[in-house]
């Protein structure tokens, strides 16, 4: 028995992990709260310190449970990087984003993996869990994790295991949701499998590091297609004056062969707008054109526009330029009742308003004030709802369905409401100021 497993076995095991954001926190939680000794890993000085006075940076975890943890002991946060070589497995969550021109940005992979190279012991475990394309653990990681003069799969273990969170979901919890392992060898899949096994309820073991790499491409290829194919036909159905909320939910009354995908004003979130394009530029060092999921991905990315072009049409049929325009987008989130903006359609809107000339403010209760972001600095303050204010908008775009929001209030005091998440599908009053988009 190695050292790793029997510490693993002992449950004296020492967790790394390197980001403490969307993925890393709940992971980290996880493990604490299985009474694994947890060392979170982050660049970001004022996040450690939060952590470590007990607070949570994320609104879907509560301040108590990080209190609670962190008083424990068995979790602390550190932005000291050479605290690496004092664990036993480090598990990476770090962004992927997308380059200007759609291809994978590597770069917060690859200086995690330069740094834990300054620091790496031999029989520590090395698992990635940023989504990624088939290839990156074995073909970008390991060269650079061995540039220390240790060799994966002989003197330390390197595995993958894909993230699958979903904040604001109260259904599951990182610790109830199934995790695919790969590992570099059959060792490397055991050890990381065993170790995951101490926080989460089910292991799903795969072949090989690409099979999992590739299950987590297909989970939102699978989602980007399905919500691209409910957009286009949303445009479609509102041209032959159809209500494709009606007809997605008579379609669900189908008791198989069918699963409900609902449209937007485009994706947001960090994986379903981003994913399915790295898996494109992958399959072009293949040969293989992937048009299927790019024409999806060309939908999705384009409903924002269509959003404004529905706007604009509203306006004008009440004899308005968009050009001046007060308006007010509710929700800043890419989904409802979470505080998470990135990639949000939301923000597309913003800007596409402000560059068309309208004077835009928005509103969400869980984002008091936006902060900067990678591409883009908004600068802006969540405006509160009254009755005066509302009346004092031209139109209200509802972007996100909080379900926090009085939508009957709301529609009652605006001039113009336009729905791009059917949100007021039960308003019954002044119907006539709704249009949906």
């Amino acid at each position: 028995m190695t050292d790793l497993e029997k510490k693993i076995t002992d449950r004296k095991v020492v967790v790394g992990i390197l980001g403490l954001g969307y993925v890393g926190l709940p992971l980290a939680r996880e493990f604490a709260t299985a009474g694994i000794q947890v060392v979170g890993f982050d660049i970001d000085a004022e996040k450690v310190d939060k952590i470590n006075s007990g607070r949570s940076i994320l609104k879907h975890i509560p301040h108590e449970q990080v209190k609670a943890i962190v008083k424990s002991g068995k979790l602390a946060a550190t932005a000291d990087m050479s605290q690496i070589r004092k664990v036993d497995a480090v598990l990476i969550c770090v962004p992927t984003p997308l380059t200007a021109n759609r291809e994978p940005d590597m770069q917060f992979v690859v200086s995690s993996c330069e740094t834990i190279a300054k620091y790496l012991q031999k029989g520590q475990l090395i698992s990635l869990e940023s989504t990624t394309y088939p290839g990156t653990t074995r073909e970008l990681m390991k060269p650079i994790l061995e540039a220390s003069g240790l060799k994966a799969g002989k003197d330390f273990y390197l595995a993958y295991s894909p993230e699958r969170e979903d904040p604001g979901n109260k259904q599951f919890t990182t610790r109830t949701i199934p995790k695919v392992v790969g590992g570099l060898t059959p060792v490397c899949r055991r050890s990381a499998v065993s170790l995951y096994e101490l926080a989460i309820d089910t292991m799903v073991p795969v072949s090989t590091l690409e099979a999992a790499e590739s299950a987590k491409i297909m989970e939102n290829v699978y989602r980007c297609i399905n919500i691209a194919m409910v957009n286009e036909l949303k445009m479609v159905f509102d041209r032959m004056g159809v209500d494709v909320w009606e007809v997605i939910k008579a379609a669900s009354t189908k008791p198989f062969g069918f699963s409900p995908f609902y449209p937007g004003p485009g994706l947001g979130g960090h994986c379903i707008p981003i994913d399915p394009f790295y898996l494109t530029w992958k399959a072009r060092q293949y040969g293989m054109p992937t048009r299927f999921i790019e024409l999806a991905g060309e939908i999705n990315t384009d409903m924002p526009h269509y959003v404004i072009h529905k706007v604009m049409d509203a306006l004008n049929d009440r004899e308005k330029s968009l050009k001046g325009c007060k308006t007010l987008v509710l929700g800043l989130a890419y989904k409802n009742d979470i505080d998470d903006i990135r990639e949000s359609p939301s923000i597309e809107l913003i800007e596409l308003l402000k560059a068309k000339g309208a004077k835009v403010d928005y509103n969400d209760p869980f984002i008091p004030r936006t902060h900067k972001q990678r591409e883009h600095n908004l600068r802006m303050s969540s405006k509160t709802l009254s009755e005066k204010n509302l009346a004092g908008y031209d139109v209200v775009i509802i972007s996100t369905a909080h379900s926090s929001y009085d939508y009957d209030w709301i529609v009652e005091h605006s001039q113009l409401v336009v729905d791009t998440r059917n949100a007021t599908a039960g308003v019954r009053k002044n119907r006539n100021k709704i249009v949906k988009a």
